[in-house]
């Protein structure tokens, strides 16, 4: 198992990138495949154990061959994404997939049901490869990887890209890096230059590095804990207007429909 560390900045951005979308007039399904439910808390709906229907229902259906609904334990958002939530039912989804069959593939049979009626599908997933990342992985058309201003943050790209060229042959072969997102960034500091100049030098020439920069701000987390989005909680603010531009970003180099996979490196 590949662990990565947590705090990149992964459920912000799909968040925050979530909504901007939505906002340049985008359909977007939000996928929660966190146990802990990150994104699901972010999103105002903090009591996730009192939901009747989260992600792991859907799975346990897949798993079942029970008939699905479409809108089946989606969420309706006020900033208008939906979402599909999570909540601890999902870990034991997880430890239960060693015995099914097609494992990977559980949850992209569901995302096939549906994405049809959206733009953009967007996956948070947990920090560490497991059955629901390499589900995530194994659903997605690309991966976005968010990464901390921090020199372990860029020195951990090499093993997660090689996961990732595993799953391409081992089980996606259409899954691809879209690029790669610099997070938590004080650009005034050696540390935040170092990084950046050490993806540049180290990757720059076969991934994308894109040229928007998130920077730490408290609003972030402010936002987060008020269960709304940058733009929504301070639209003015450093992060939420770095957002907005990683938005335009992924929408100029999107010309299809696409679904992100959201994930993180050591």
């Amino acid at each position: 198992m590949q662990t990565k560390k947590d705090g990149v900045g992964k459920t912000t951005t799909a968040l925050n990138l979530g909504v901007g979308l939505a906002n340049n007039g985008k359909k977007v399904l939000l996928i929660d495949a966190d146990p802990q439910a990150d994104l699901t808390t972010c999103l105002g709906w903090t009591n996730q154990d009192e939901l009747e229907k989260t992600l792991a229902t859907i799975m346990n259906k897949v798993i079942t061959d029970k008939p699905l609904e479409q809108d089946e334990a989606i969420l309706h958002h006020k900033e208008g994404i939906d979402l599909l939530p999570s909540n601890i039912d999902l870990e034991a989804i997880e430890m239960g997939l060693g015995n099914v069959m097609s494992r990977e593939y559980i949850m992209k049979t569901y995302i096939d049901q549906v994405k049809d009626k959206y733009d953009y599908v967007l996956i948070d997933c947990r920090p560490s490869l497991n059955m629901m990342t390499l589900n995530a992985l194994a659903s997605a058309d690309s991966v976005i990887i968010p990464v901390q201003a921090h020199f372990l943050s860029a020195k951990g790209m090499t093993q997660l890209i090689q996961t990732i060229n595993k799953v391409r042959v081992r089980i996606n072969p259409q899954l691809k890096i879209d690029g790669v997102l610099l997070t938590l960034a004080d650009m005034q500091t050696k540390v935040a230059k170092t990084t950046l100049e050490t993806l540049k030098n180290n990757y720059g020439s076969r991934l994308k590095i894109y040229k928007t920069i998130i920077p730490q701000g408290v609003k972030a987390v402010e936002g987060t804990m008020a269960g709304k989005s940058l733009y929504a909680y301070d639209k003015n603010s450093k992060p939420a207007i770095a957002y907005e531009n990683f938005c335009k970003e992924v929408l100029k180099n999107d010309k299809q429909k696409v679904k992100h996979e959201f994930t993180q490196c050591r």
